[in-house]
């Protein structure tokens, strides 16, 4: 499976999020239409699992080096969010977010196609790159569920109406646990960087950023723990994620950022 193919795999992907949600939204009238719904939208995250194996498999290596390949991976990982909500906590309209959030990222991914190459630059080979670029990818999709849960809530709470019961748990939860993701991913940076350049940080705008993104969330467990109001901490997360968009990808355009050694290689 190469870049040629994957027109394919995502049109097909997001015709199966696509059947399968209105399948599982008639299914609120008639109950029997209910799993047929969950295998559609499953069979489209497998379609996805099973190009970006094949893909890694053609590439001889994680096809983690361009910000094209990351975006696969974000397509793959977030509707799975979506649907271990639903299995842990029994709240379904998260997984719907989901999907349309790893729909776009394919569609920008068709828009713009990547570069198909399989090199890799030495510092990439190390120990270290899939790890590092793993666990910040989870991190990234688990917050960027918490901000869809988050955003969810604010829109259901509008009018002065309260927050609707349980979501509150599911935006905070995820938000934790992509916090813990979040850390490992700059421990597993700094032994990376220590290993490929001798020095465990140096500032650059990539760390800067991380190193902000991190804070943010680790502001909203604070203010988690200061007992704000439900809705600011809402507010926190929904926000919050713009911080996060910058650190992934937003900061590649920032001039301070053209020489950096973390940026993702466009070629």
């Amino acid at each position: 499976m190469t870049w040629e193919e994957f027109p394919f795999a995502a049109y097909s992907s997001m015709a199966f999020w696509a059947l399968g949600s209105l399948v599982s939204l008639a299914a609120l009238k008639k109950d029997s239409l209910a799993m047929p719904g969950r295998v559609l939208m499953m069979t489209g995250s497998v379609i996805m699992t099973v190009f970006l194996v094949l893909f890694w498999a053609a590439l001889d290596r994680p096809p983690l080096r361009t910000l094209g390949e990351t975006r696969l991976w974000y397509a793959v990982l977030i509707p799975m969010v979506g649907f271990l909500v639903e299995f842990r906590w029994k709240i379904g309209w998260l997984k719907y977010y989901c999907m349309a959030l790893a729909a776009l990222f394919l569609g920008i991914n068709l828009m713009a196609p990547d570069v198909y190459d399989k090199s890799l630059m030495p510092a990439l080979q190390s120990v270290w790159f899939v790890p590092h670029v793993v666990v910040y990818l989870v991190g990234y999709v688990l917050l960027a569920a918490s901000s869809a849960a988050a955003w969810h809530l604010l829109f259901r709470a509008r009018g002065g109406r309260g927050l609707p019961e349980g979501g509150e748990r599911v935006s905070h939860y995820l938000a934790l646990l992509g916090f813990v993701f979040l850390s490992f991913g700059l421990v597993f940076g700094a032994l990376w960087a220590k290993e490929a350049w001798g020095h465990y940080w140096t500032w650059d705008p990539k760390e800067t950023w991380a190193l902000i993104a991190w804070l943010a969330y680790l502001g909203y467990l604070h203010a988690n723990a200061m007992n704000m109001s439900s809705r600011t901490l809402q507010w926190y997360l929904g926000l919050a994620f713009l911080v996060l968009l910058v650190s992934w990808f937003g900061v590649n355009y920032l001039p301070s950022a053209q020489n950096s050694v973390h940026s993702y290689q466009t070629g």
